[in-house]
Order: structure tokens, then sequence, then C-alpha cells
């Protein structure tokens, strides 16, 4: 025997009662100062702790045509406003002297070139990313399977030879990743920040997650 189709169309109007069946009508879609204004309320009326995450979903769209597979990636972007408490630990691989030079003073938790490969492989030194400058990037293979995605890549910002940028956008940049199939979620802020800066911090994330 078939199954009933117990599909329903959802309602055209908006919903008159504070209690209702949220399948029967359209998500509602607000302004992003709207949201943020609605999520401070939220917060103020439940007593919830203030310093807590805001988060970002963002769904995209994989029904576009490409021309090969798209795996799954990572994104480090600087926010307008970060709000992270701690600066991130980055390592920096070069074998010129100037250059780890250029890296310590610049803030670099570790700075050198093959030297440091089998500490890492035997976990003795580790860091939160990792990057490099064009020439030493052959030397790195043996770490390809340990850093995986954290692996120096010019796609990513993190093979270079502006060592102080670099290191500017990785200290206290903000990373992303898409979770499942098509799922980017990540924390934007904290529910006290201010307006201006969860707007900001959101169109941020929204833009250049978009690129």
């Amino acid at each position: 025997a078939k199954k009933k189709n117990t599909y329903r169309r959802k309602l055209a109007s908006k919903p008159v009662d504070d209690v209702y069946l949220t399948w029967m009508y359209e998500r509602p879609v607000y302004e992003a100062e709207v949201a943020v204004d609605m999520l401070k309320k939220f917060q103020e009326l439940d007593f919830t702790y203030p310093k807590q995450y805001v988060y970002a979903n963002l769904t995209l769209d994989m029904m576009l045509e490409k021309k090969k597979k798209v795996d799954q990636f990572v994104g480090t972007i600087l926010l307008p406003y970060p709000f992270a408490n701690e600066i991130n630990k980055v390592m920096v691989f070069t074998e010129k002297a100037e250059e780890i030079k250029i890296a310590e003073e610049n803030g670099a938790a570790f700075a050198g070139g093959t030297e440091l490969i089998q500490k890492i492989l035997d976990d003795e030194i580790n860091a939160d990313f990792y990057i490099a400058v064009p020439e030493i990037i052959a030397k790195l293979l043996p770490l390809k399977n340990k850093l995986r995605k954290k692996f120096p890549k010019t796609n990513r910002n993190s093979l270079g030879r502006d060592i102080p940028q670099m290191l500017e956008l990785f200290k206290v940049g903000h990373e992303y990743m898409v979770e499942e199939e098509n799922l980017i979620q990540t924390r934007i802020a904290t529910v006290c920040s201010t307006k201006n800066f969860l707007a900001n911090n959101l169109c941020t994330f929204l833009y250049y997650s978009a690129q």
C-alpha cells in the first residue's frame, strides 16, 4: 500500500498566537541588526550567561556546477572586533636567520627550519597555526600528514614571504571550517558585545566565507 502524502503547504499568514506549530509557517527572516537586538533581549529575559558565544550558521549552495569536487575547506579571517581572550600560537618555517629574527620580533611562538620537523612529529612542540616561506615548503612534506589542513598553503594565506603580515593574521585570526557537507558554524562574538561589534563581525564573516 502506498503511504499517504502527509506534506502540507505552509500557511501564508503569520501566526497570531504565542504558541504555534513552526512547520506550518515560513521561518521569519530578520535583518542582522534586528536579530542582534532580539538576541540581547532574549538573554536578559532568560537570565543566561552574558559572555556566551554567538554562533553564525551558514548553509552553502552545493547545487552549482563545479569542474571538480569541492573538498571541505578551512579559512582564517581577521574580524574587525576580535573577541578571543588568548593569542594563537603560530610557528614560522624559514631557514634564513634574518627571517627567524623577524618572526620572533613579531610574536612567533616558534621559528626555525627543518630542525623543527622531528620535534613536531614527536609532539615536543605544537602550535595553533603554521606558516612558511616558499623556499622551505618542499622540505616540510614529512609534516603533511601530521599537520593535515594546517599544512602551509598559499590559498590559506599561510605560505608567503610577508612574515609580519601572516603573523598578524594568524595570531588573532578567526578560523572557520565547513562541517558536514555544506554547513559552516562558527563563533562571531559574545552576547554582551555591542550591536555594532556583532553586526560588523557577522558581515565580515559572510563576506569572506563567500569568496
